[in-house]
């Protein structure tokens, strides 16, 4: 069986300062994923909220560009580019051009680690 599923703003809800389209995992019988994933829709102008949690992620950015802060460093980027954050660092990422900026985020392991939890999950 193929699954599919179509990257949209309108499947966006509000999250972190900007849209956010969740796309991994999803709602179905199947087992759920080591990874989640979720599609961004920066406006123009715009910057996410500062984000910190305890999961490795890469941002494949789709279109537009912009620039991420993160813990206390600033690279720009643009589309075609991805962008890998390592977990526990804070990140903001800022669009300061006329156009939105989307990526497509995949962050592991899918939940944070509570705390005194000893598996150990890296990339």
């Amino acid at each position: 069986m193929i699954t599919k599923f179509r990257i949209e703003e309108a499947s966006a809800v509000p999250e972190f300062g900007m849209a956010c389209q969740r796309l991994i995992p999803w709602a179905g019988d199947q087992p759920e994923p080591p990874v989640g994933a979720m599609a961004c829709f920066l406006p123009a102008g715009a910057a996410s909220d500062p984000d910190l949690h305890d999961q490795d992620e890469i941002m494949i950015v789709l279109s537009g560009g912009g620039t991420i802060e993160l813990d206390g460093d600033t690279a720009e980027f643009g589309a075609g580019e991805m962008i890998v954050l390592p977990r526990n660092k804070e990140h903001v990422v800022r669009n300061p051009l006329d156009a939105p900026c989307t990526w497509v985020s995949f962050y592991w392991p899918l939940r944070e680690p509570r705390p005194g939890d000893t598996t150990e999950v890296r990339a």
